[in-house]
């Protein structure tokens, strides 16, 4: 019997194509790197211009373990994004920083383990891996935690998430809601260098989970002052989740699989350190594809000279973020 199917049609056609923009054999490094950056802004279709960020701290809170604060920057002219800085008490100079960035959610404050309904408590109870923030306060690190966009407080109801239309209507204008994400990161780390000089930032862990984590690969994919990357449940071929099964629009970027695999991106953070945790059980980032994934990754690496500087962590659940494994691995290679 014949088949009609497109969709099936189109997932043959990604698996027959090789990516026209992954590395080759001696080719010198750099050279692709700096290529294939301009080709990953281009496709994201990030925003090109800065505009003031009219910087406006909302409120300092004196937290026990931590000092809070709550503050906003403006990304782009019209544009606001809520931001929470946690700075350790009693430490002196200056203190690294954990960018810890939430996946699809009811919102940041989930990250920052507080609780905006009884569902939200549920998760924490449950889920205490979703409070990122005070974890990395706990290793001794400020910890930033942005609303990212469409979710919480910058979704349709302020609570929860709003991708779908946010997604489409910024690829009618040439962008994509991941860009526009990974560019509010950039631009409100300008700010915390700008007004909060106790925070090093020579010095930036970035980590996240699902949603969360596929923002911190693109954000260190293009932003070099992440010096250390721990995305999890969210590093995977594109031909073995993204394109293999449902997912929310906000992770598909038009064109991406036609230059490179996921894979082949991570050679833009190299040599710098990349931690990726993956689940045994997750159902939408499989472990197979994503234990594939990662062997190109080691090779680019490889190929950077930095070998040892990569790292894939598995947990024995799903869909989780397995902190534990994230920052134990980050010390072993050197994190403070």
């Amino acid at each position: 019997m014949r088949e009609y199917k497109a969709y099936h049609y189109e997932l043959a056609r990604l698996k027959e194509a090789t990516p026209l923009m992954q590395y080759q054999k001696g080719e010198p490094f750099e050279n692709w790197q700096e290529k294939a950056r301009e080709k990953l802004i281009e496709l994201l279709g990030l925003p090109t211009e800065r505009c003031e960020p009219q910087f406006q701290l909302e409120y300092e809170k004196e937290q026990g373990n931590y000092t809070e604060y709550r503050f906003t920057v403006q990304t782009e002219e019209g544009y606001v994004v809520p931001c929470h800085l946690l700075v350790p008490a009693g430490k002196a100079g200056k203190t690294p920083l954990a960018v810890c960035l939430m996946g699809h959610g009811s919102g940041m404050h989930l990250a920052l383990g507080l609780a905006k309904s009884e569902k939200d408590q549920q998760l924490l109870d449950e889920w205490p891996h979703r409070a990122m923030a005070p974890r990395a306060v706990r290793e001794g690190r400020c910890a930033l935690v942005i609303e990212a966009r469409a979710f919480g407080e910058s979704s349709d109801k302020g609570y929860g998430t709003s991708c779908t239309e946010a997604a489409k209507t910024a690829l009618l204008m040439g962008r994509t809601l991941q860009g526009e994400r990974v560019w509010d990161v950039m631009r409100v780390l300008d700010a915390v260098a700008l007004h909060f000089p106790q925070v090093d930032m020579t010095d930036i862990v970035c980590t996240g989970n699902s949603g969360g984590g596929t923002a911190t690969f693109y954000l260190a994919c293009l932003d070099e002052r992440i010096t250390a990357a721990a995305p999890s449940c969210s590093i995977c071929s594109f031909e073995g989740s993204i394109a293999a099964m449902p997912h929310c629009l906000c992770n598909h970027i038009p064109g991406i699989r036609k230059y490179f695999e996921m894979g082949d991106l991570a050679g833009l953070i190299a040599p710098r350190i990349l931690v990726v945790a993956a689940g045994e059980k997750d159902d939408i980032f499989p472990i197979e594809s994503t234990r594939q994934n990662f062997e190109k990754i080691q090779k680019l690496y490889d190929v950077a000279g930095a070998g040892d500087r990569c790292a894939l962590v598995i947990g024995e659940q799903g869909h989780y973020n397995y902190a534990d494994l994230l920052w134990s691995k980050m010390h072993q290679m050197g994190v403070k």
